[in-house]
């Protein structure tokens, strides 16, 4: 059943979103105005009483911060069908402070209320997208995957690893809906309760490699029960060739990883003949710990916490142009902002 969209104040009143629920918003309540903040619909009671709910506005949206724009598709289909045009940035573009990244044109009426929603997610998208991009580069070319999902609100965490695989660079994410909403197959290997419960890491990994389709990579963590380099050459002479990868995340209670502990394994298995295994590790990564890692062997990385945590880029919108006559609140230059980069979105 569809969500009634708030159209005056009263219905806001009427509404009662019930008790036997989660607490994040359904699509429904946010395409029907759920999610907004109550001055914007107090806004359309009051332009319609003064007959001007429908003139004909041209918005623009910015940033004080750069970042790596992204989240203009989840506008586009907050928007379509209402009649209003939209010209943005493409989403993996780079922005500086103060440059609009998007521009609204249409009959307020088809948009205004939804100001809080649309600053959001472009606000949330775009800081989860600069943060992997900060990540990426770091790598120098080496995968990065988003395993953020743990650290936000799970109505949101398909959003944040779209984000930071569309647009942050990344090259995978753990989270199902997240990956297949970027296009893409999720990724991942297995916890440490898996080992825990069955007691032996090899024996894990036996089984994951029998349990696994050929082609599928098998990526072994080794830190679990023994000493990271002795685990690695133990799984690496078992699975032999078909060992991809072993997995580093020692917690920081014993050091987390390091760049040491990365130049041990990859000496200790060049030394055993499995030079064909890379390493692959997780846990606490940020840029500047990636370059460390990346320098001592490393050769994919796993982020969680930096991308979800990332700061959102705080998202401005401005009526810039009413009846075709340029206006802007004091402080700001009436009249539309040249930007050559813009493009039709819809």
């Amino acid at each position: 059943m569809g969500s009634p969209r708030l159209d005056r104040l009263s219905d806001v009143y009427a509404f009662e979103p019930g008790t036997a629920r989660l607490f994040s918003a359904t699509h429904e309540e946010i395409l029907s105005g759920k999610t907004t903040d109550i001055y914007f619909v107090k806004t359309r009671d009051i332009l319609d009483a003064c007959g001007r709910l429908d003139a004909p506005v041209v918005a623009e949206i910015f940033a004080k911060r750069g970042g790596v724009f992204a989240g203009i598709p989840e506008v586009v289909s907050l928007l379509e069908d209402t009649g209003v045009e939209i010209l943005s940035l493409r989403e993996g573009d780079t922005f500086a402070p103060d440059e609009v990244v998007a521009r609204i044109s249409g009959p307020y009426s088809a948009f205004g209320m939804y100001e809080t929603v649309i600053l959001g997610m472009l606000a949330s998208s775009t800081g989860w997208a600069t943060a992997a991009r900060e990540c990426v580069e770091a790598a120098g070319g080496r995968p990065v995957l988003s395993f953020g999902a743990r650290h936000v609100h799970p109505a949101v965490s398909s959003v944040m690893e779209r984000a930071a695989v569309v647009a942050g660079g990344c090259v995978g994410a753990s989270c199902i809906l997240g990956a297949k909403l970027a296009g893409i197959e999720p990724r991942g290997t297995i916890p440490h309760a898996a080992i825990l419960i069955a007691g032996d890491t090899l024996k894990i990994a036996r089984t994951y490699d029998d349990f696994l389709p050929e082609g599928e990579p098998r990526i072994i963590l080794v830190d679990t029960f023994h000493d990271e380099a002795e685990e690695a050459l133990r799984i690496a002479s078992a699975l032999g060739e078909r060992l991809s990868a072993v997995r580093l995340d020692t917690p920081s209670e014993r050091g987390g990883v390091t760049p040491e502990l990365v130049r041990e394994v990859r000496r200790r298995l060049d030394m055993a003949g499995a030079s064909h295994v890379t390493i692959t590790v997780s846990g606490g990564l940020n840029p500047e710990r990636i370059r460390l890692l990346s320098e001592a062997g490393a050769a994919s990385f796993g982020v969680g916490s930096y991308i979800a945590h990332a700061t959102p880029r705080d998202m401005t919108m401005d009526i810039k142009v009413v009846d075709g006559v340029p206006v802007a609140k004091r402080g700001r230059i009436p009249g539309i902002t040249v930007n050559p980069s813009l493009e039709k979105t819809l």
